[in-house]
């Protein structure tokens, strides 16, 4: 028979982590997140699987990249500059992987 401190042991939390894939649908991002933690998580996938560490991309080549993905590169591209995951020269010639 179970002891009293054995049926009222609390269960351990289930962590709360959506998978960044849930923001997809066939391949395309359905939205991007406005809750900042999520639209970082997202940002970080984002320069993961796009973006290769030791290569220089022109502004073009980042667009085309993230197109692929959701219509609005302008918006992403800009995200992924602010959050350092992205670094560009002053004059914007060029990007480059960040953090």
């Amino acid at each position: 028979m179970p002891t009293e401190q054995q049926t009222l042991a609390p269960l351990p939390a289930a962590p709360r982590t959506h998978p960044v894939e849930a923001l997809f649908s066939h391949g395309r991002l359905v939205a991007i997140p406005r809750k900042e933690a999520r639209r970082e998580q997202l940002l970080v996938h984002l320069a993961d699987t796009l973006f290769e560490r030791e290569r220089s991309y022109t502004e073009r080549e980042v667009n085309e990249a993230l197109l692929t993905v959701h219509e609005d590169c302008s918006a992403l591209r800009r995200y992924l500059v602010v959050a350092g995951l992205l670094v560009r020269p002053r004059d914007g010639s060029s990007y480059r992987r960040g953090r």
